[in-house]
């Protein structure tokens, strides 16, 4: 069996995922793997079969999407030829992480595809949003990478094809203790603003930072470059995790034990709907970086209460059930 893997590049979380449910798919038949999207820190450790430049936004430096930056990054003449040349027929089973190239290609060749996804998760309307709805998010997220089957990853099962997050090994694995530190993983924020406002609370923070090559340490606050492997020590060690809206480094952070302070994306619609369901759940969730956020993060650096989830490993069994279920052909 052949098997098509594609995953969304932009954010840390997708690859996150795909390293984890990558070498399952491999146990079904021969694996392809597809990445489109230029934001990621983070590298898949099996070689790609397809790389493509997708459709991804940047990052800011002041808590949003970089909307110039996006706009110069698009190029949508090249996404227009990659979902035309893209060759899928040859696939037993198309499994897509919110990649546009493929949902689309799969669309104009009318062949089946099915999402393992947490964007998907928004396909049920049972799953929470922001108080104030955005008409133009929701079909963004529904159009944006389009499949025929659903299965999604969220803080909750809120509906019947929604599984709590994947975890991966390497976080399970772990050890955590609470050495006094605070992590921190903010790419909208430089962390010279941030700088600003940590100083100011009398803690360990250790900042990992997009923008940064080597270390360097001022005052209580330390900054390094994004690494997964430090900042997977970090985290096992602190005491809570400031970050933003996203949805894999909350979920690990919660499953280590951890407090999680969340600062959603601005104008990133997703983002809000993460922070409200994460808010279900108890996190406490900031707005914006501004005159009142020493106060707030103080106050959650004094609040001992830690939130308790269940996430048991199901991944595997997920897996297996998909591939029975979807793949046209289940001999190896």
């Amino acid at each position: 069996m052949k098997i098509l893997y594609a995953i969304q590049g932009t954010g840390n979380g997708h690859i996150s995922r795909a390293r984890e449910i990558a070498p399952l798919l491999q146990q079904y038949g021969e694996l392809d793997l597809l990445v489109s999207g230029t934001e990621a820190e983070m590298a898949l450790t099996q070689p790609l079969k397809y790389q493509y430049h997708g459709f991804s936004f940047v990052f800011g430096n002041k808590g949003g999407v970089d909307k110039w930056a996006t706009y110069k990054l698009m190029n949508l003449p090249k996404l227009w030829k990659d979902i035309h040349s893209i060759p899928l027929k040859q696939y037993d089973l198309i499994v897509n992480d919110f990649e546009p190239v493929t949902a689309w290609a799969c669309r104009l060749q009318k062949v089946e595809s099915v999402s393992l996804s947490h964007q998907c998760s928004f396909v049920s309307p049972n799953t929470p949003r922001p108080e104030h709805r955005s008409t133009a998010a929701e079909l963004l997220l529904k159009y944006y990478s389009p499949t025929n089957y659903h299965i999604g990853f969220h803080f909750d099962r809120y509906a019947d094809f929604i599984h709590t997050p994947v975890i991966r090994s390497g976080i399970r694995s772990l050890d955590p203790k609470n050495k006094g530190h605070y992590t921190v993983y903010l790419p909208a924020y430089d962390d010279r603003t941030l700088l600003k406002y940590l100083s100011q609370v009398d803690v360990p923070w250790q900042i990992f930072s997009k923008r940064q090559k080597t270390n360097y340490t001022e005052g209580n606050v330390t900054v390094s470059p994004v690494n997964n492997e430090a900042f997977n020590q970090s985290m096992c060690n602190c005491e809570g995790l400031l970050t933003g809206g996203g949805f894999e480094g909350p979920a690990e952070a919660l499953f280590l034990g951890k407090k999680v302070l969340m600062i959603p994306m601005k104008d990133q619609y997703e983002q809000q709907c993460n922070a409200q369901a994460a808010s279900l759940l108890g996190v406490p969730v900031v707005h914006d970086i501004d005159d009142s956020f020493v106060a707030k993060l103080r106050a959650w650096v004094e609040e001992s209460k830690v939130i308790t989830v269940n996430f048991p490993d199901e991944t595997a069994g997920i897996i297996e059930g998909m591939v029975k279920k979807y793949a046209r052909s289940t001999a190896p």
